[in-house]
């Protein structure tokens, strides 16, 4: 397994990752090796640039139509209906490359033969994979000690994700004579006579997760430590769910573990560099957006009364409230009667327009002169309103520590959540934000913007 940005990715799906990449990079050298007469492909650096130039736009296209997420693509039909959809949209792409730069242009029939090659490698390689991933080959296997509500969702969790890498062996309960329910009989072991480190090293097991119901009194310190000596990792459940998932449980977690587990690390260099990223993106994308917010605001004017922005009170990092502003996407005076209320499914309060530009987010482009200002950042917890806050603070566990950061016009709940409109949901959002305000980064940023590209361009999540 690799620990990256504080989650775990096993290390055969990067490795999958890179071969693809070698599979797409080999076609189109074969077909240029077929078509033409050279013997010296690899000495031609042009070549070679053009070549891996179409790599990372079909990889990329690849990524953005959920190829390399299993749980979606597990079957043939859909490989191959998201596979001609990546292609063609990889092929538009590399025209307009095509037309700005003629001089990265590959033959066209190389390119055409390729294309063929490609559809029925990357098939061909792509069900053995997912033979490997259907029968847990080459799966790290684990033990987890409790029958704790976390103890079943890590389990959940693992067999309901083809590519976790994780099989779980067995579970081990608190107390066999309690409810062990949501948890397989034939997992369910009782320890008899063995000990935990027995167990572990007679089935090949490097890794026990700790998600015990109650610790007080019946924590079995000496066999872990035992199992440690003998090089088997421990690991408590709250981080194991952390890194298997990217969000945290706040209803499970306790303050103890929040407060001796790794992360929550800041200085004056991050928040710079933080700061000046958003300076410097936000100007750019103000600027290179300009024509698309004219047009937007014309379309809202002619739509319906009302003033084109809409304006509303909310809170920001350390409590503070500002002035947030967004493209009106609703009737005028929507809360009149009912309050404040947050949007529901076909909402009658919704124009035209503010269908689609909540849709694809647009409405929320104005927030980027917040972001230059400085009320907001691009990547953080989603403001809200003071009115639910207050409400949520009372509710929720931990749910003050997102004001220890800047508002983001998106951020890590957005990207991995749909749109929440409920208790339950401001939860579940909370879980993806503490993960975030826990293990912030600038590389973290990055990968949230370029998954929020990703939601934007196929309208996820949005009401």
């Amino acid at each position: 397994m690799l620990s990256i940005l504080r989650q775990y990715f096993p290390v055969r799906n990067m490795l999958f990752f890179f071969l693809e990449g070698c599979v797409i990079f080999s076609c189109f050298l074969l077909s240029t090796a077929l078509l033409t007469f050279s013997n010296s492909y690899w000495f031609d650096l042009i070549l070679i640039l053009r070549i891996l130039l179409i790599t990372a736009i079909l990889q990329t296209c690849l990524y953005y139509n959920d190829l390399y997420d299993f749980d979606i693509a597990s079957q043939i039909p859909e490989i191959i209906i998201r596979l001609l959809q990546s292609l063609g949209v990889a092929s538009i792409l590399l025209a307009c490359v095509y037309f700005l730069f003629p001089i990265v242009i590959l033959d066209q029939k190389i390119y055409i033969l390729s294309i063929f090659i490609l559809i029925f490698f990357i098939i061909f390689w792509r069900v053995g994979y997912l033979h490997i991933l259907n029968k847990g080959i080459f799966n790290q296997r684990i033990i987890i000690l409790g029958s704790s509500k976390l103890a079943k969702d890590i389990y959940k969790k693992i067999t309901n994700t083809i590519d976790c890498g994780y099989t779980v062996y067995a579970v081990i309960p608190d107390d066999l004579d309690k409810e062990t329910d949501k948890l397989p009989e034939n997992l369910v072991v009782d320890q008899k006579n063995e000990t935990l480190c027995e167990i572990s090293k007679a089935h090949n097991i490097n890794k026990i997760i700790v998600a015990l119901k109650e610790k007080r009194g019946r924590f079995p310190t000496q066999e872990l430590i035992q199992c440690r000596t003998e090089g088997i990792d421990i690991i408590s459940g709250s981080s194991f769910y952390e890194l298997l998932t990217g969000k945290v449980l706040v209803r499970e977690i306790e303050p103890s573990w929040l407060i001796f587990s790794k992360g929550f690390q800041k200085s004056w260099f991050k928040a710079s560099m933080k700061r000046m990223q958003d300076i410097i993106l936000s100007l750019i994308l103000l600027t290179l957006l300009s024509p698309l917010l004219i047009l937007v605001a014309i379309l809202i004017k002619l739509d319906s009364k009302g003033p084109v922005l809409f304006s509303q009170d909310r809170v920001g990092g350390g409590k503070k409230e500002y002035m947030m502003h967004k493209f009106r996407s609703m009737v005028q005076d929507a809360e009149e009667l009912t309050g404040p209320v947050w949007a529901g499914d076909n909402d009658n309060r919704i124009t035209r327009v503010g269908r689609v530009i909540r849709k694809y987010r647009i409405d929320e482009l104005p927030q980027l002169w917040e972001v230059l200002m400085g009320s907001m950042s691009l990547v953080g917890p989603r403001p809200e309103r003071k009115y639910f806050t207050d409400q949520l603070e009372k509710e929720i566990p931990f749910y003050t520590q997102r004001f220890n950061v800047k508002p983001g016009l998106t951020g890590w709940a957005q990207v991995c959540y749909d749109y929440g409109a409920t208790v339950e949901d401001a939860v579940e959002k909370l879980n993806y934000e503490l993960f975030y305000i826990k293990n912030m980064s600038l590389v973290l940023d990055v990968v949230i913007l370029l998954k929020t590209v990703k939601t934007v361009l196929f309208g996820k999540g949005a009401r």
